[in-house]
Parts: C-alpha cells; structure tokens; sequence
C-alpha cells in the first residue's frame, strides 16, 4: 500500500486564443532564468563586477540554454525531428499532422550543458574582464538553482515519468493520467470534447474507474530531480559564500558537474527512456552515460586542473 500515492492531472496552463496556451512548463523556465539573473548580480556586485556586463551574460546563457537543450534532444533522443518535422525543431509550434503551438518541449538538460559551456566561451571572447573559468564558477550557482524549477516544470507536464513502482509497499506513488492517454483517446473515451474536462472525468467521475484503475502507480523521477538539486544549490553557494574554495579556479565548477551529474545517472535508474534510446549499453541508457562524461570532468576540474599561471 502507497503512504502517499496521488492522481495527478493538472492543468498544464493558460488558454488564451484558438490553439495558444501559457504553459506552466515555460512559466518555470522564466522563473529560472529570472532567479539567476538575481543571483548573479548578487555576485557581481559582490566582486565589484560592473554590472553593465550582467545583461549580455544574461542573454548568452538564455539562448545558449535554449539552443543547446533543444538541439541535444534532438541528436540524443528524437533525430527524427530532423526529417518529419524540421521547423519544430527550431519554432514552439508543431507542423505535422496539424498546426499546433507547442511552446518550447522536448528539451536535454545534456544539451543544455553543453550550450551553456560553449555559450559562456563565446561570451568570454567578447567581454574579456574575467576568465571563462570564473565565469563557469559561478553561472553554475544560477544553473543549480533553475534545474530546481524546470524538472517542477516537467512535473507539471506529465512528461520525464519515472518507472512503474512494482512495490507496493514503496512510499511514494504517482498515477499520471495525462500521459497513460492521448487527447484524442481521453476525448474518445470520455466522449467529452473538452480535453482538460475529459481528463478531469477520467481522475473523478466512477464511470471511468476502470480506466483510471488502468494508470500504473510511478517512480515521479522529477520530483526527486527537483528535490536533490535544492541541495546541489545549497552546497554551491555554501562553497561559494562560506569556504575560500571559491577562489581555487574551476573548483565550484566541477563540483557542479559531480553533483548534478550523478544525481542525474542514478535517478535514470527509475525514469522511463527519454525517447529512442541510441545508447544502452551495460544496462545503462543514454541519460547516463551521457552523464559519465561531466562527471569525468568535474573530478578533472576539482583535484587535478591547475591553471599554468594566476587566473583573473
């Protein structure tokens, strides 16, 4: 028996016209993005930075987060995209079997490493007042604290569902009924043409207990994301804030990619696959093994990487 099992079917945002919504899923990157803004003129104003190079650090990381995340679901997870829906990959609209909005999903937080790494080199080459490895240093205070809010985000979307809890002594289970259903399946069932009342009947209305019944209890593999990453923040700006660690070059960087890394490669061990999974080799998937990698390097960056000479 779940202790605290729940059904969850939210609603995923703001109808505004026609096909457009506000998700709540795009509510949480702004959020993100807006927190870290914060967070850096903490600390640039903290280090007597001028702030006049905040706003073009902050549209570096926002575009290279963007970019990065979408391209590397795309190459890691749904190449498909390439050659069925192109402009989906680059646009927040979906063009096969129908126009659709879609806001921005489909989104690798790998890719978004990466991005932001080469982001933050190309920010560095135009604005030359510290080094790329104290930028890195301390962006990734800001990237701990908006992982917090995107997986939220997922969360709030029935989407990066964790595995089936075969338990049923394990403590936490989550029915998803919007991903257990398509919306033309949930209408059909229903018979209600509204997709979000239809939903709502399936979670609430007796008649359809059979197919509520039908919605596996899962692992929710965001939560747990979301709840570690508090942490990973935490310990960050501790690092930063209390130890003089903040001064050894690329410390709080690899630091960063240890924590949030292995926390990403153990949790994959109860997710479901994030689409085709192109790499799954010794009973690893691709999240993990893509994760190994960052990992690799931050233990590189925190015990072995000296700078040849004093880094500004």
């Amino acid at each position: 028996m779940y202790l605290l099992n729940f059904d969850w079917n939210p609603i995923t945002g703001i109808d505004i016209v026609g096909n457009f919504k506000i998700h709540f899923y795009s509510l949480m990157w702004v959020t993100a993005f807006v927190i870290g803004w914060y967070i850096m003129k903490y600390i640039f104003t903290k280090e007597k930075i001028s702030l006049d190079y905040l706003d073009p650090l902050f549209i570096y990381t926002v575009l290279a987060t963007m970019l990065g995340a979408r391209l590397g679901h795309v190459l890691f997870y749904q190449s498909e995209l390439i050659s069925q829906d192109f402009f989906s990959i680059f646009l927040p609209f979906k063009f096969k079997g129908g126009f659709e909005f879609t806001g921005f999903q489909g989104l690798a937080s790998h890719g978004a490493a990466i991005g932001i790494i080469i982001g933050m080199y190309l920010y560095r080459k135009k604005y030359n007042y510290k080094s790329l490895l104290w930028i890195l240093d301390r962006v990734v205070i800001s990237v701990a604290s908006g992982a917090v809010f995107i997986r939220i985000g997922n969360f709030i979307n029935s989407e990066i569902i964790g595995k089936v809890t075969e338990n049923q002594d394990f403590a936490l289970g989550v029915r998803f009924i919007q991903d257990a259903y398509y919306k033309s399946e949930v209408t059909q069932i229903t018979g209600i043409n509204d997709v979000q009342k239809a939903y709502g009947a399936i979670s609430s209305d007796p008649q359809f207990t059979n197919f509520l019944d039908a919605v596996p209890y899962r692992h929710p593999a965001q939560l747990y994301e979301s709840f570690c990453y508090i942490f990973v923040f935490l310990i960050l700006w501790y690092v930063y804030s209390k130890t003089p660690k903040r001064n050894q070059t690329g410390f709080l960087f690899g630091l960063f990619l240890i924590l949030l890394w292995t926390i990403r490669f153990f949790v994959e061990f109860v997710k479901e696959p994030q689409g085709d999974e192109y790499i799954n080799w010794f009973g690893l998937n691709t999240g993990q093994w893509l994760s190994i990698p960052f990992i690799l390097i931050g233990l590189y960056f925190m015990f072995v990487y000296k700078p040849k000479q004093p880094v500004k």
